[in-house]
């Protein structure tokens, strides 16, 4: 199965952030897209993997204390 490909705009709604965002990911090429033509579109587990690579897990106590509780 094929992952649906998503405009600008379309990737800027699921991310709610701004086109420019999305487009600043694009031309830093922080973010992998694809070229049909002159349009570019990005597939949707592009945009999952951008978001899961970018996911920072929460302190634990022991990361704060150093010691378990």
């Amino acid at each position: 199965m094929m992952d649906e490909l998503l405009t600008v705009s379309e990737a800027a709604a699921l991310l709610h952030t701004s086109e420019r965002f999305v487009r600043r990911l694009i031309a830093e090429r922080r973010i992998e897209f694809v070229k049909v033509g002159r349009h570019v579109r990005i597939r949707e587990s592009a945009l999952i993997a951008f978001v899961v690579a970018g996911t920072v897990a929460p302190l634990t106590t022991h990361d704060v204390t150093g010691r378990v509780a």
